[in-house]
């Protein structure tokens, strides 16, 4: 593995989700160590941003902002060194959950409508607009961090208030009542949809569905047709290439009880942990996680900068 030289997994960092970063990013460098990589942590809390000036490579495995959003991106770029994943504006609009369905939606692909909320909100035209039950979401948070089901028009201004103290803008969305599925990226190509089946006695995939309860159920096959799996994937690359994501990925996705797709959202650094679910696609097509970790840093060997734009060698 002499060809990636000196590697920075960059994992931990300053947002919510700092701690399923650093369960994600020590389970990437014990990967890419068990395959001969010369792989070092690198946790930007701790470690003064221009040490990564030593190394001759950097594979992300901060989740949130500061990591997903096209900060770190920009502070690679601008030292010159390869780094895995999306580049600087796919990351910042992939981060921001209200311009990804703004652009979605310019474009004519499907994703549920929404609201954004401030203190001014008129709830009642919330409700109006887009119905009961509600999802109410930080716009800059992932991990479903800050996220509530709205049953009752009650419940809406503690949900803003609990959403808001993530996040200085926040999003009402329309509930979708169907199956929750989710497609992985890597290389340029859609994994085997997965089904996602939290436990019953949670309101949607939260934190603790997807991170902590070993009762949550992952359907690989999805239980979709061949046709329903076909077009869902199509759905999602379109979706993906659409915020100029680049090398791996992942985007979320329902299907209503009428068997229609909406979009939901686009990860661009997704965990990496045993729970998450890049590691169980990717196992679906033969990749042991080593061999995932080794495929996506292997998409920095096609690392270059022209113009600002970033290419990534689609490798595998």
């Amino acid at each position: 593995m002499a060809q990636f030289g000196k590697v920075a997994v960059l994992f931990g960092g300053t947002s919510g989700e700092r701690e399923v970063s650093l369960k994600s990013g020590q389970a990437v460098l014990d990967a890419l160590l068990a395959k001969g990589v010369d792989a070092e942590a690198f946790d930007p809390a701790i470690r003064a941003i221009n040490a990564l000036a030593s190394y001759d490579r950097a594979f992300i495995v901060l989740h949130g902002r500061g990591g997903e959003d096209g900060q770190i991106q920009g502070v690679l770029e601008w030292m010159n060194i390869p780094y895995t994943g999306s580049g600087v504006l796919a990351s910042a609009l992939g981060m921001d959950k209200a311009r990804t369905k703004q652009l979605w939606k310019g474009i004519g692909l499907p994703t549920a409508p929404y609201r954004l909320l401030d203190e001014k909100t008129d709830y009642e035209a919330v409700i109006a607009e887009l119905g009961l039950p509600l999802i109410i979401k930080p716009v800059h948070e992932g991990s479903s961090i800050g996220m509530s089901k709205v049953e009752t028009p009650e419940q809406l201004e503690p949900a803003y208030r609990e959403a808001s103290g993530h996040d200085a803008v926040v999003m009402a969305e329309a509930w979708i009542t169907g199956r929750e599925f989710t497609v992985v990226m890597l290389n340029g190509k859609a994994l085997p949809v997965i089904r996602l089946e939290p436990p019953k006695d949670v309101a949607f995939y939260d934190y603790q569905a997807k991170y902590l309860r070993n009762d949550t159920h992952y359907g690989i096959p999805s239980g979709l047709t061949d046709a329903e799996e076909k077009e869902l994937q199509m759905l999602a690359l379109r979706a993906f290439d659409a915020v100029g994501a680049t090398g791996w990925g992942r985007i979320d996705a329902m299907q209503d009880m009428q068997g229609r797709f909406w979009l939901l959202e686009v990860n661009t650094v997704p965990g990496m942990t045993d729970h998450s679910l890049v590691p169980m696609a990717a196992k679906a097509v033969g990749y042991s996680f080593a061999d995932l970790c080794v495929s996506i840093l292997s998409q920095t060997l096609g690392f270059a900068v022209e113009n600002s734009v970033i290419t990534s060698a689609k490798v595998g």
